[in-house]
């Protein structure tokens, strides 16, 4: 084995590591950060949109002008730096925050789909997984520490520079192992999102689902009584429960990756709904954190798995899966969850989600019928 390819586990794992620490920063922290600078529901919701909807804009713009090279990749890079460093400057005021998190959510909307690709032609089912929950310890721990630590809504955009600075760091040495093709914008004219029409549909209703989570779980939960140490832990112990999966899934993804799909989705369907009836019972809402183990890890990883082996533009195909999930169902989802906070948040939710179980059985009848033909 080359010495250089020895290193690229763990290059991949401290990018992964870093980078959901920074998402971590930026999901679990920041929404209540707002709030205490004066940001209202409605105004967190919308700028929690900000970003996705860029991510969603992003593969449209790969898709017919350029493409995801290693220059655009490093651009990326920089760019998210740069934007949580003008968060600094702008977060008191509404309009300029909304800005520079465009340019946030445009950064993070490269990189991932990048270095995804990378690391699925590269490592095995089961190899992925293990390298990828590095990422949910980043996550994981950066919730447990500034859950004990955070003191001002200030001090949580240091934080945020900070992890998007390290991520710059190991996102340029992965640079190096990328040996897939950079294909022009004439040779993706065969991709198609309407063939899979309904994979999509139920791919970004997934994510609409997860909007009242991620941009308001925090204080959902401490407005029903529960401490921010103690929502921090309820993060992490779901996160905990992703990384057991994450290690452990290999055997899993053997399996009709359509079918597990569909299981996870019922499954956040049913973690929605316990959140509804039981948002103030400490077992309960750990119960329903636990099922984050099912409801992001097996089902992220058996989606991005099973987009791989659906299209041929392997990198384009990763854009649109960020793209169409956490991008327009996130921008989606921002919107809505910042609309409808309050007592039915979740189980609103839960029922978007039961809508994105039963279209997939659609997308199973509906590619049965393609491969028939």
């Amino acid at each position: 084995m080359n010495p250089k390819d020895k290193l690229f586990s763990p290059f991949l794992g401290a990018y992964y590591f870093f980078y959901f620490a920074l998402v971590g920063v930026y999901i679990i922290f920041m929404p209540k950060s707002l709030h205490e600078l004066g940001y209202s529901s409605s105004e967190v919701g919308i700028i929690y949109a900000a970003a996705p909807f860029m991510r969603f804009l992003l593969p449209f713009v790969f898709r017919h002008y350029l493409p995801l090279s290693p220059f655009i990749y490093k651009i990326s890079l920089l760019f998210t730096l740069m934007s949580t460093l003008v968060f600094l400057q702008t977060v008191d005021t509404f309009w300029l925050y909304l800005i520079s998190n465009l340019l946030f959510g445009a950064s993070m909307g490269i990189s991932l789909p990048y270095i995804e690709t990378i690391a699925l032609s590269r490592l095995s089912k089961k190899h992925y997984g293990k390298v990828r929950l590095w990422g949910s310890l980043g996550f994981m721990g950066i919730a447990l520490w500034l859950g004990k630590v955070l003191s001002s809504p200030h001090e949580t955009l240091y934080y945020l520079a900070s992890t998007a600075l390290f991520t710059l760091i190991f996102g340029l040495f992965l640079i190096q192992y990328d040996n897939i093709s950079h294909t022009s914008t004439q040779e993706d004219s065969s991709f198609s999102l309407l063939k899979y029409w309904a994979f999509w549909s139920s791919v970004f209703l997934m994510q609409v689902g997860f909007g009242g989570f991620y941009n308001f779980f925090t204080i959902y939960e401490t407005s029903h009584g529960i401490s921010l140490e103690t929502t921090s832990w309820m993060w992490s112990f779901g996160v905990f429960c992703e990384i057991i999966m994450l290690y452990f899934q290999g055997a899993l993804l053997q399996r009709n990756l359509l079918h597990i799909l569909q299981f996870a989705t019922l499954v956040t369907a049913f973690r929605w709904l316990l959140l509804y009836l039981y948002p103030a019972s400490i077992p309960i809402v750990f119960a329903a954190q636990s099922l984050h183990a099912i409801s992001f890890a097996l089902y992220h990883t058996a989606a991005i798995t099973y987009v791989f082996s659906l299209y041929t533009q392997k990198k384009l195909a990763q854009q649109f899966f960020l793209g169409i999930a956490f991008g327009l169902g996130g921008f989606v989802g921002a919107l809505l969850s910042g609309k409808i906070y309050g007592e039915y948040l979740f189980l609103i939710e839960a029922a978007i989600t039961l809508m994105a179980f039963f279209v997939l059985i659609i997308h199973q009848k509906h590619k049965q019928g393609i491969t028939n033909v």
